[in-house]
C-alpha cells in the first residue's frame, strides 16, 4: 500500500492527500472538518468479538419469551418475532416487514457480514487472494444498510410501551427482554467500531493515480469519486464505472439531485397529513373501541403523569419530523438559489444537514410502540389494541425523509 492516501471529501468535494495513518488517529477535511479517514486502535479481533456477542444475544432475544401482559387473571405472553407476526396477521404487512428488517434481518445481515469481512482481512494478511465477487457485492450494500439498523430505537419504543400499559395491567419482562437490551448495546458498539474505508483498503487497495488531483474540487468536474469505496479518479467524460469496485460513477448534477430530494420531501409532507389526522391505534376494552391520534396519545400520557414519556413521544413523533422537513426544505431552497457561499455559512448549512440526517430515524419510536402494544395486548373480550391507519402513513413519513436526507448531495452547498 502506498504511504500517501488520496481522499475526496463526500461533504464538500475537496480532495486531500495525507500519509498512511497510525492506529488511533484520523484525518479531517481542511475545508469542512469532515472525517476523511480514521484508524481505530484495534481492528480485527475486537470487532469480531462484538459482532459474535451481538448475534448470540439476538438468537436469545428470539428464542425466549419477551414480555407478558396480565389483567383480571388473564395473561398474554409474546416473543420478539410474534410482534412482527401479529402486525402481519392484522393486515399491516408493510409495518411487519419494516419491523422485521430494521430490528432482526438487517442487523443480523450487518453483523454476519462484518464478522466475515474482518475474518477476510485477517486471512488476507497471510495470503494474497483477491476477495470474491460475492464479498465485494455484500461490502457495497453495507453502507446503505447501516442507517436502517434501528435496534436502539426499538428498545426505546419498548420502554415507552411498558410505561403506557403499566397503568392498565401487570407487565413482566422475560429473558429475551434483557437479552435484547444487551443486544441493542452490542450492535451500537459494533457499528461504532466498523471502519468501511479500512476494510476496502485491506481487501482492495486504492488504485494509484497517474496525475495529481490534490486540492481539486468535485463541483468543478476536476475529478470523479466513487460514492461506495471512495476511489478518486481523474475526470474523464468516457469513464462510467469505478476502477476499484465497478459501481456506476455519479457526476456532479445539482439540478437532478435537488429534483429527486424535493420529490421525496414532498412525498413525506403528503403522508404527514393523514399521519396526524387519523388514529395511530385503536384500544378496545369491554366491547367499546376508541382511537387515538399521535397528539391524543401524548395528552393521555401527560394526564397519566408520565411527563418524560409524553415529552419523548412529542419530540420523536411531532417535533422532530416537522423540524426535519423544515430544515431539509431550508437546505434545498438555499442550495438551489445561492452561489459561492462564504465558508462560515457553508459550514453552518452543513451542520444543519448533519443534524437532520442523524435524528431522522428516531421518529420511528411511535411505530415500534404501536407494534409492541398490538402484539402484547390481545385479550379477547377484555382488552385489545389494533393499529390505526396513521401508522403506515407515519412510517412512510420517516422513510421518505430519511431517503431525502441520504440522497441529498451536500457538495451542492459548497458550489
Amino acid at each position: 500500500m502506498s504511504d500517501l492516501c488520496t481522499k475526496s471529501c463526500i461533504e464538500c468535494g475537496l480532495v486531500s492527500q495525507f500519509r498512511e495513518l497510525a492506529p488511533g488517529s484520523e484525518a479531517s477535511c481542511p475545508r469542512c472538518k469532515h472525517t476523511l479517514c480514521s484508524i481505530g486502535t484495534s481492528k480485527g479481533q475486537g470487532v469480531m468479538a462484538y459482532a459474535s456477542a451481538s448475534l448470540i444475544t439476538l438468537v436469545m432475544s428470539l428464542l425466549f419469551p419477551y414480555m407478558s401482559f396480565s389483567v383480571q387473571g388473564i395473561s398474554q405472553q409474546i416473543t420478539l418475532y410474534q410482534a412482527v407476526e401479529m402486525m402481519n396477521r392484522l393486515d399491516n404487512t408493510s409495518i411487519a416487514a419494516l419491523l422485521f428488517l430494521a430490528v432482526i434481518f438487517l442487523p443480523a445481515y450487518f453483523l454476519i457480514s462484518v464478522f466475515w469481512f474482518y475474518a477476510l482481512t485477517e486471512r488476507k494478511s497471510k495470503r494474497s487472494n483477491a476477495p470474491s465477487r460475492l464479498a465485494i457485492f455484500v461490502l457495497k450494500t453495507l453502507s446503505w444498510v447501516k442507517p436502517w439498523l434501528m435496534v436502539d430505537v426499538f428498545l426505546i419504543g419498548v420502554l415507552v410501551s411498558l410505561i403506557k400499559i403499566s397503568a392498565l395491567a401487570d407487565v413482566s419482562m422475560g429473558i429475551s427482554f434483557w437479552a435484547f437490551g444487551i443486544y441493542a448495546m452490542l450492535v451500537v458498539k459494533t457499528m461504532s467500531l466498523v471502519d468501511f474505508d479500512w476494510i476496502w483498503d485491506q481487501l482492495i487497495p486504492l488504485k494509484p493515480l497517474n496525475g495529481t488531483v490534490t486540492g481539486s474540487l468535485f463541483q468543478k468536474h476536476d475529478h470523479l469519486v466513487c460514492h461506495v469505496c471512495g476511489q478518486v479518479h481523474l475526470y474523464d467524460d468516457n469513464l462510467t464505472q469505478c476502477s476499484r469496485c465497478h459501481v456506476h460513477l455519479h457526476r456532479f448534477n445539482p439540478t437532478k439531485n435537488l429534483q429527486i430530494v424535493w420529490a421525496l420531501l414532498f412525498t413525506s409532507i403528503i403522508f404527514y397529513i393523514p399521519a396526524n389526522l387519523y388514529p395511530m391505534m385503536y384500544t378496545s376494552a369491554f366491547g367499546t373501541s376508541e382511537g387515538s391520534t399521535i397528539i391524543e396519545g401524548v395528552i393521555i400520557l401527560w394526564d397519566m403523569g408520565s411527563y418524560p414519556v409524553a415529552m419523548v413521544i412529542l419530540l420523536a413523533s411531532v417535533c422532530i419530523p416537522m423540524a426535519k422537513m423544515v430544515a431539509l426544505a431550508y437546505l434545498y431552497w438555499n442550495a438551489k438559489r445561492v452561489e459561492g457561499l462564504p465558508l462560515h455559512e457553508a459550514n453552518r448549512f452543513l451542520k444543519i444537514y448533519r443534524i437532520t440526517e442523524f435524528i431522522g430515524r428516531w421518529s420511528m419510536i411511535d411505530i415500534f410502540v404501536v407494534a409492541i402494544l398490538v402484539a402484547l395486548v390481545q385479550l379477547d373480550g377484555i382488552m385489545a389494541i389494533y393499529p390505526g391507519p396513521a401508522a403506515l402513513s407515519f412510517a412512510s413519513v420517516v422513510i421518505f425523509t430519511m431517503l431525502s436526507a441520504m440522497i441529498f448531495d451536500s457538495r451542492i452547498i459548497w458550489k
